[in-house]
């Protein structure tokens, strides 16, 4: 499910997924790579001139198993245990996004924004109430969010820290960006508890 998550947004070569999962070995990722593909759900293409390159991305099988990616962030997300601090990827930042979204607040809403995490770009297209997200900077966005890695950026939307105290810069109006902002929360974390089994009916 990893690999599924890195690829939600568009294909990418066998080196960008390696970086974006820390850990996993050139020889697991090729079998875990072969695997989805037998099973459908990711596709090998070619990238374009004038980088020719082998692209894995996800079937539209694959690209339907989004909800249930969100469905298991939100679970984690709510975690007692759960460390907003551990290493996130820029995908998985903007997962989280479409993840978090109030969507009853942002209804009435529209707004651009271009996110740029490290090397990758993400335009998110908030509009009433949905939030497409694509790769790629749309040109004369509303909002603009720049920072070296996503962690700084889940801390500015996420722990209300301040966007220079962990060098994220924000271009835009500031207004439009604090009622952006809100639209995000993380769930309210679960006591850790023992709590007895429900029965079944």
């Amino acid at each position: 499910m990893l690999i599924v998550r890195e690829l939600m947004f568009g294909p990418r070569r066998f080196s960008d997924i390696r970086a974006s999962l820390p850990g996993i070995s050139a020889k697991v990722l090729t079998e875990r790579l072969s695997g989805l593909e037998a099973n459908g759900v990711v596709l090998r293409s070619e990238a374009p001139e004038p980088a020719p390159a082998q692209l894995y991305g996800l079937t539209d099988w694959g690209y339907s198993a989004e909800p249930i990616l969100q469905a298991i962030g939100r679970w984690a997300a709510a975690s007692p245990l759960h460390d907003p601090t551990l290493p996130l990827s820029p995908v998985s930042f903007m997962l989280s996004l479409r993840t978090m979204l109030d969507t009853e607040a942002a209804r009435g809403m529209f707004a651009v924004a271009v996110f740029t995490i490290g090397r990758a770009q993400f335009t998110a297209r908030l509009n009433d109430g949905a939030m497409p997200v694509e790769r790629g900077a749309a040109e004369l966005p509303d909002l603009r969010f720049d920072a070296p890695a996503a962690p700084p950026l889940a801390a500015v939307f996420y722990g209300d820290v301040a966007p220079e105290a962990v060098g994220v810069q924000i271009i835009g109006d500031a207004a439009l960006c604090r009622n952006f902002i809100a639209l995000f929360s993380l769930p309210q974390p679960q006591a850790n508890v023992a709590c007895p089994r429900s029965e079944k009916a």
